[in-house]
């Protein structure tokens, strides 16, 4: 009898790690949906009779961000933006939100080049010996010291996009050796996805 529990319990339990990134999945969509489907639909019912199609809200917003790619990535399309950032300028509070908005959006930006996360490092926390995952945003340059500190994101478990920002000397840091895509997927994770080792490969 023992042996048939030991045995459903091992299937239950291998069936519950099976199923959680198809539920993961599924929630996602969901989220999707309810955020930007189900809204977009609604908004656009105050003005036309939208059929309710599933999907049909955030390809709506697919479509229109592919159109509006397309005029940035023309003159005429940036001096219209330029024309609208102008005008935001001239209103405080606005012209607040607006650059805070703009710098997001240059530092996700993946064109020529650019990324928002350069590299992992690992830093040490108040010079405690315990490190945590960071990630470098840039540099900047300490004018008193000639120095140049390196901008580091240290982000939440689980959310990466929630965190705080440290700026740290290169040899406060040590170098996993670890990919961007490695580092995202340890703090999505809580720790369990990791690399199996901290350096290069031992040759």
């Amino acid at each position: 009898m023992s042996n048939f529990f030991k045995h459903a319990r091992r299937n239950i339990f291998r069936g519950l790690l099976a199923i959680i990134p198809l539920l993961l999945s599924i929630l996602a969509v969901k989220v999707l949906y309810e955020l930007i489907d189900k809204r977009v639909i609604l908004f656009l019912d105050q003005f036309v009779d939208v059929r309710q199609i599933p999907g049909l809200g955030i390809l709506l917003v697919l479509v229109c961000l592919y159109f509006v790619g397309l005029i940035v990535s023309n003159v005429l399309g940036r001096q219209i933006f330029q024309f609208i950032e102008n005008i935001s300028d001239r209103i405080p509070f606005i012209k607040a939100v607006y650059q805070v908005g703009k710098q997001l959006s240059e530092s996700f930006s993946v064109t020529e080049g650019k990324q928002a996360f350069q590299k992992v490092l690992l830093v040490d926390c108040n010079n405690s010996g315990m490190w945590t995952v960071a990630f470098v945003t840039g540099t900047i340059k300490d004018t008193k010291t000639s120095e140049e500190l390196l901008r580091m994101f240290v982000p939440t478990v689980p959310n990466p996009t929630t965190g705080f920002i440290f700026l740290v000397k290169k040899g406060q840091t040590i170098d996993p050796g670890w990919s961007v895509e490695a580092g995202v997927k340890m703090i999505v994770s809580a720790g369990i996805i990791a690399p199996p080792q901290i350096g290069p490969p031992k040759t």
